[in-house]
């Protein structure tokens, strides 16, 4: 139940880290967004005023551009008789009417239009700049015979038919310029002009400024911001990842240091408990009488004091391993093995293991420490009886060379691993936790001294396995 409970717990932590994190986010995009909206009714603020200003200025006794009034003027006063007669007596020919004084009033405007120039010269004289683009549109035009009741002839938003929809669009009627998205960030002005007199009329219309890339501008200036925001999460991010990849290390360490106590402390009870049957059996005088009884005895002490004498040196050679100074001298590597394993073999109790050496040639020659070469063997054939659970347990040593290296493989039949696992088996104290491996005693310490060997006498060590089908451990040494 242990590791799916730590899993469980590594899962919550990693939940938690992604909803601050998204959250984090969240507030970030919130604050650069209303940067961006702030920036962007600010946007081309004091460009604007100048421009409202000088057209103001130019069209002071006029209306919607220089010489606009006369031309309105031309188009209201000569049909303003007629217009109220058939508003008063035939609202649908006043409709009718209106709507073709309208019409022609409007196209007279455009083609008559010398806002271009107008707004070119704007530009160059206040050096804005030549990428800016203008809309002038009439919003409403209305007339009055009384001077006070106005009749509206013209009012964006209202359906007239006879109007050409080529200058109608949603703010009313376009007089000149192609700006396309009008709103009121790039209003520049709305003016509305009328005369307290009988039988004039009232005029409301509007100029639109703007730059056709005001988005891409506008983030053009949130540069510095956007860089500040990236550089921001980026750092949390990489202090996230090393604060968690630190914890998930001190947090594996302090489970190993305790999986290592525990195994330890196995470890050393056995040979003691045994250690003191054996040393209570030799003060009782009964079994004291006959001398056949005496030898068994000690030989377990003798034992299971070399058991102990082992477990105390795997774990002083921990740093002994890390400053090892190598003793190397030539071998050859057959002769060696065939050493290793005379030696190995008396101390085999199982009778269900197989070892077998493949013949290798006798020029194989190796330069190495054989004391650190042959605790590696005897590791590496530990794990493959320890970690085998066929009927017989069998290891196959084979080596073979090219022209520059050895190549020494010990292969078995046992219950073989993950590659999770693998990665992970030559780290100090680490033992793997699943059910085949559950009743399997030890300290972790084996493949860890291995691997240090083989890095301090420069060789390479692969490891091949499939669950439920062995391992294989190959080691690569230069021919010396």
């Amino acid at each position: 139940m242990g590791q799916p409970v730590k899993s469980t717990s590594i899962l919550i932590y990693k939940i938690i880290a992604v909803l601050s994190f998204l959250v984090l986010l969240g507030v970030q995009f919130f604050l650069v967004y209303n940067t961006y909206k702030l920036k962007d009714e600010h946007y081309f603020y004091a460009e604007k005023q100048l421009i409202k200003q000088v057209y103001s200025r130019d069209i002071r006794n006029d209306k919607v551009y220089p010489g606009g009034q006369k031309i309105i003027d031309s188009f209201i006063h000569k049909n303003m008789r007629r217009l109220e007669f058939l508003y008063k007596n035939d609202p649908a020919a006043f409709n009718l009417q209106r709507q073709k004084i309208c019409d022609s009033l409007f196209r007279a405007l455009r083609a008559s239009s010398p806002m271009d120039t107008v707004f070119a010269k704007i530009l160059k004289e206040n050096h804005l700049k030549h990428d800016l683009q203008y809309r002038l549109v009439i919003k409403t035009l209305s007339i009055t015979f009384s001077g006070s009741n106005y009749i509206i002839l013209f009012q964006n938003g209202h359906r007239l038919p006879l109007l050409h929809s080529s200058y109608i669009i949603p703010e009313g009627a376009s007089v000149s310029g192609n700006l396309a998205n009008l709103n009121m960030k790039n209003q520049v002005t709305s003016i509305t002009v009328s005369a307290p007199d009988a039988y004039s009329y009232q005029i409301t219309f509007q100029l639109y400024v703007d730059s056709p890339n005001r988005t891409w501008a506008i983030l053009s200036l949130m540069k510095p911001t956007f860089a500040l925001s990236f550089f921001s999460l980026l750092a949390v991010m990489i202090i996230y990842f090393f604060t968690f990849r630190n914890w998930l290390r001190q947090k594996k360490l302090a489970e190993m240091k305790s999986d290592f106590v525990n195994s330890i402390t196995h470890e050393f009870h056995t040979p003691l408990a045994t250690i003191m049957v054996a040393n209570k059996s030799l003060q009782n005088e009964r079994i004291l009488e006959k001398k056949e009884n005496i030898a068994p005895l000690t030989d377990i002490i003798s034992r299971q004091t070399s058991r102990l004498k082992t477990i105390f040196s795997q774990v002083l050679d921990i740093t002994v391993m890390n400053n090892a100074t190598l003793k190397k001298e030539s071998y050859y590597l057959g002769d060696l093995l065939e050493e290793i394993l005379l030696d190995y073999r008396l101390t085999l109790t199982s009778k269900n293991v197989e070892i077998k050496l493949d013949k290798i040639p006798d020029d194989f020659l190796v330069l190495l420490d054989k004391f650190w070469f042959t605790t590696t063997i005897l590791n590496l054939l530990e794990n493959a009886i320890k970690y085998n659970s066929a009927p017989v347990k069998k290891i196959r040593i084979h080596a073979e060379q090219d022209k520059k290296m050895i190549q020494l493989s010990i292969s078995d039949n046992g219950i073989g691993m993950s590659q999770k696992t693998i990665r992970h088996i030559f780290e100090k104290f680490y033992r793997s936790k699943n059910k085949s491996t559950e009743d399997v005693n030890g300290l972790g310490l084996g493949l860890f001294y291995v691997k240090q060997c083989i890095l301090a006498h420069g060789w390479t060590l692969d490891v091949e396995s499939k669950e439920g089908r062995g391992t294989q451990f190959i080691i690569m040494m230069p021919k010396g």
